[in-house]
């Protein structure tokens, strides 16, 4: 069977920002989504939330947006992928959707649902020159101060040392995806390493693209840790990935910026008004040996992380990894 897509619009565009979550998820992708179309008030992209078997349904408050709802369907092309009481198929949704929404899109940038888009032009990020790669990615930030480190994935697979990227965005080409072969390599690779991974379609997705993916600038994919949260506030991304356990809807121990929290309280308070209202959690400066550690966590880091941000001459900036693991 192949991959399906049933869709609420036809596409207006060649190019697409995509979400993929469940109905768990959704308010979340839903604020992201808010976000970049308020960025783009005359886009020339469409704008998806994509779900894994399942319908979603989009608030009528949200309706003006014109986002684009799909249901896509696996067609059996994820058999062979490890499952367990965690992990369903809809884990690895991401990997299907060049393949699902390829006929309509020759460009997809997918974005987890845990971000916050606060810049950037998302259509020109859509038209930079990949060459022929199939996938541009921001590194892990387990290599942004030291891009030799070798990632705890590849090490428990027991392979050898190279750039890992991110997942949580992802610059497609459907194009060059498909002639790539990038789910099949994934699942064949899967298939070779049944013990090692640590985090799933995106140790998939490394293993499948050793040497053979693009980076892009952090300021796409800011990884916010307690040793880059202040660096963000200087350099300015244009979308923060929030990582770790603490969300800003979840948090209240006061160790991420209240503007996040906030913004997310008048989100939902605008978009489901009958629902409880979000609490509002502690100022970070409550914790000073929380300030403290981060504090000295970027003062070590400074120099190191300086020279990683100068690879990037702007936040379009293209690197060829393949040159780079010679």
């Amino acid at each position: 069977m192949a991959i399906t897509l049933e869709a609420s619009a036809a596409a207006a565009s060649d190019r697409a920002v995509v979400f993929a979550c469940d109905g768990r998820y959704l308010p979340y992708a839903l604020f992201a989504a808010e976000q970049v179309a308020r960025l783009h008030p005359a886009r020339d992209f469409d704008i998806c939330l994509c779900a894994l078997g399942e319908t979603l349904d989009v608030p009528p408050a949200l309706a003006p947006l014109g986002l684009r709802v799909c249901r896509v369907g696996a067609g059996g092309a994820l058999a062979g992928l490890p499952l367990d009481a965690r992990r369903s198929e809809a884990t690895y949704l991401r990997l299907l959707l060049p393949g699902a929404l390829g006929g309509d899109y020759r460009r997809l940038l997918y974005l987890d649902s845990d971000v916050f888009v606060q810049g950037g032009d998302f259509g020109a990020l859509m038209r930079v020159d990949l060459g022929a790669r199939a996938v541009a990615a921001v590194r892990d930030n387990f290599q942004w101060r030291n891009p030799r480190r070798h990632v705890d994935s590849f090490r428990a697979m027991k392979l050898p040392n190279g750039p890992y990227f991110n997942a949580g965005v992802l610059l497609i080409d459907t194009g060059a995806f498909a002639a790539a072969g990038v789910v099949g390599r994934c699942v064949a690779f899967a298939a070779a390493h049944p013990s090692g991974m640590l985090h799933m379609d995106q140790d998939l997705l490394n293993g499948a693209l050793i040497g053979e993916w693009a980076e892009i600038s952090p300021r796409w994919n800011w990884q916010y840790t307690r040793a880059t949260m202040l660096f963000e506030a200087m350099e300015g991304a244009h979308v923060v990935h929030f990582i770790g356990a603490k969300k800003p809807w979840t948090h209240t121990g006061g160790r991420l910026p209240p503007r996040f929290r906030d913004a997310y309280r008048a989100f939902f308070a605008r978009v489901w008004p009958e629902r409880p209202p979000l609490e509002a959690g502690p100022a970070p400066h409550r914790d000073r040996r929380y300030l403290r550690e981060v504090l000295i966590r970027h003062t070590l880091a400074a120099g190191r992380f300086c020279d990683y941000l100068d690879r990037f001459e702007s936040d379009l900036t293209v690197l060829n990894v393949r040159q780079e693991t010679r």
